[in-house]
């Protein structure tokens, strides 16, 4: 086929970060230690989630270190749902894949999908907490305060999200979103705030690099508000594609380490999990490899609608559905147009959208939807950027080129 021209772009995002993370965490949690709640000798579950917090492994760290100074004695739990195919071995391995493990951090790793229901919401939701958790004598929450990928709130993903749904595991992760996100993660989390148990919550907030640009270490009354005030910058913050239209986005990897939904809704649209308004309008889809550090789990591929063998043939199913039914989401795991390879699937809807769209067809290409600083588009799409100063050109347009086998060879690793 006559293959358009792609330009590569670069976008500036605001790489500010904490100048001291670990420094800041430590007089965060040496203020709430100071309150004298937790006497020495007593247990704590730090829970941990399954991705959001790049630094996860220093801030864990951290965490544990300045617990056992203070003569108590920590330990992880998984704090992730039903992620890691719902099972306690699963959810060890993906804490594993992110450097949590007992040699690392100092502190042993408790892992049950048991639970035990702390109450109810005041719409008559059983709050659970995972059973090795609530058998500590405090609980401690890491989290990452960012946009939720289904629904729009003063408070989504963050503290509040991690200790009603992370916190829950499969069984209160299933009630919660039977029930509504919107409603009943404040009302669940505020639920388990009343139990007693917590102790502090560390709430980061990540800028396009995936670095911290905002931490902070507060109490359990404090958890709602500190979610409310960080989502706001966090939205500020996040990364998009600079255009509102285009007619094909093709994505060279999803995964579940990069959104919870595989592909970030809040950069391809939230439409296509949701319906609604359709802004951005990305006509079409195209995904062409699920990330090797999503274990399998393919949850957001029906959001697409080509994709390849290669990437269909890398889903651990019993991950991916596992996942997908508790969130009462079966159509997230559909599968879309299949092809042989990557000249395959972009023949076909590159076509496509050439077919509908004539020879100022607008195409975008990105590496996942959490990397956002460089991107190629069609140069009708790049001389628009250029002349809203969104976006700069960063070399000369060329045609996509693939290798004998039909995969594309500027692929990233």
């Amino acid at each position: 086929m006559d293959w358009p021209q792609f330009v590569p772009m670069q976008q500036d995002f605001d790489a500010r970060e904490v100048a001291d993370l670990e420094g800041q965490l430590v007089e965060g949690i040496r203020a709430r230690l100071a309150t004298g709640r937790a006497k020495p000798g007593e247990s704590v579950a730090v829970g941990v989630g399954s991705r959001g917090v790049s630094p996860i492994q220093q801030v864990t760290t951290a965490v544990v270190r300045e617990l056992k100074a203070s003569g108590l004695q920590p330990f992880i739990v998984p704090a992730m749902g039903s992620h890691g195919g719902g099972t306690a071995k699963g959810q060890r391995h993906v804490l594993a894949e992110r450097g949590i493990t007992e040699s690392d951090i100092g502190a042993p790793i408790h892992a049950t999908m048991d639970t035990r229901v702390l109450g109810t919401t005041p719409h008559g939701v059983d709050v659970h907490m995972d059973l090795n958790a609530f058998s500590a004598d405090h609980v401690v929450i890491i989290a990452r305060v960012k946009p939720h990928t289904s629904f729009r709130s003063d408070i989504e993903s963050g503290l509040c999200k991690m200790l009603s749904v992370g916190l829950g595991k499969k069984a209160g992760a299933a009630s919660i979103h039977e029930a509504g996100l919107v409603q009943t993660i404040p009302e669940a989390a505020t639920v388990g705030i009343d139990s007693g148990k917590l102790l502090f919550g560390v709430a980061l907030v990540e800028n396009a690099f995936d670095r911290p640009y905002l931490a902070s270490v507060c109490p359990p009354n404090e958890f709602h508000q500190t979610d409310r005030e960080l989502l706001i910058e966090a939205k500020r913050i996040l990364p998009r594609i600079p255009t509102d239209q285009l007619d094909l986005l093709i994505v060279d990897e999803i995964g579940k380490d990069i959104s919870g939904t595989g592909m970030d809704t809040n950069v391809i649209g939230m439409w296509r999990r949701i319906g609604g308004e359709r802004t951005p309008d990305y006509g079409f889809l195209s995904v062409l490899r699920l990330r090797p550090t999503s274990d399998g789990n393919a949850v957001g591929i029906g959001m697409a609608d080509f994709t390849t063998q290669t990437l269909v043939d890398s889903i651990d199913r019993e991950q991916t559905y596992v996942n997908a039914l508790t969130a009462l989401a079966p159509l997230m795991v559909r599968i879309p147009l299949t092809m042989a390879n990557d000249y395959e699937c972009l023949e076909a809807s590159v076509g496509l959208a050439q077919r509908m769209s004539g020879p100022d067809v607008r195409l975008g290409r990105i590496k996942n939807t959490l990397e956002l600083e460089s991107f190629s588009v069609t140069p009708p799409v790049a001389e628009e950027m250029h002349l809203a100063g969104s976006a700069t050109p960063a070399g000369d347009p060329a045609p996509l080129r693939f290798d004998s086998q039909g995969n594309l060879v500027d692929m990233a690793p």
